[in-house]
């Protein structure tokens, strides 16, 4: 990609097009460190919702210093924006430009004829294509709504408030940061925060009341995680990364939260639930 074409997209991202893809990744294999290189074939790959963007985001992951921007970005107005509305815009325009000729006439007669025609055509294949030859198998269909129902492979969205989401999703990532010459910027505090706050919830202290303060009685709760913030995005996560009982847990809690969805949420659990046995017999 040459510099002319790339100024205009550093500048105006909202312009990206999805056939600059192939040009994106060989300037990031060329270019490793180059930052907005990487958030720019990010981008390209959200735009086509491609299944290359939950490792590519990884990759741009280990190569950034300051994770908290990327994070800004990848949930910023303008990284979710697509192509879609700038392509209606241009069709419609299109489509009003087109004039009509009144000459052209589609007449009754060769419509009737086209489709009489059609229908010899049908009539004279029948016995010599088996129907069967073109019927996907049962099980191959099975497997692919199931990982539709799953999403699985789809590009993880976060939004601005799921940073603990995003946070969790760095921790469980195998990647790790490049190692460079230079000193690296010591991590966002953001993230240092959410740490803490994960390890208290992982250790769960008890705090002991004062001689003098009242013991409440209280209803012991076996589920010692804040629910708070817990996000499908978070589900999702641990279903990519094949923690089923984390998924199921996570969903289970999702129902509790929002009960209008728990029918949904139940449907989950269930696909969790046959990817978790699917997983178990391919392993045997």
């Amino acid at each position: 990609m040459e510099l002319r074409e790339l100024t205009p997209i550093l500048q105006h991202p909202a312009t990206l097009r999805s056939e600059q893809i192939e040009k994106l990744k060989k300037l990031v294999d060329t270019y490793p460190y180059f930052q907005p290189a990487h958030a720019l074939y990010l981008k390209a790959l959200k735009n086509k919702d491609c299944f290359k963007y939950n490792n590519a985001l990884k990759i741009t992951v280990a190569h950034t210093t300051d994770r908290s921007i990327l994070f800004d970005f990848i949930t910023s107005e303008v990284f979710n924006q697509n192509e879609i509305s700038a392509q209606i815009k241009q069709n419609s325009e299109y489509i009003k430009s087109i004039e009509v000729n009144s000459i052209d006439d589609i007449s009754i007669d060769r419509s009737v004829t086209i489709d009489d025609a059609l229908k010899k055509q049908v009539e004279a294949t029948k016995g010599v294509l088996d129907p069967n030859l073109f019927k996907q198998k049962e099980e191959q269909k099975k497997h692919k709504k199931l990982e539709e129902k799953l999403q699985l492979g789809k590009p993880l969205e976060f939004n601005p408030n799921e940073t603990h989401s995003f946070s969790e999703w760095l921790k469980i990532t195998s990647f790790k940061p490049i190692n460079r010459d230079t000193p690296e910027k010591n991590e966002a505090p953001l993230t240092n925060k959410l740490d803490t706050i994960d390890k208290f919830i992982t250790e769960n202290p008890k705090i002991k009341p004062t001689t003098y303060t009242p013991k409440p009685k209280l209803i012991k709760d076996e589920e010692s995680s804040d629910d708070s913030l817990m996000t499908e995005t978070l589900a999702r996560i641990y279903v990519e990364q094949k923690s089923y009982e984390k998924a199921i847990q996570s969903y289970r809690i999702l129902s509790l939260k929002y009960p209008e969805k728990s029918t949904f949420f139940a449907d989950q659990i269930k696909a969790v639930k046959e990817l978790r046995e699917r997983n178990k017999i391919n392993n045997d």
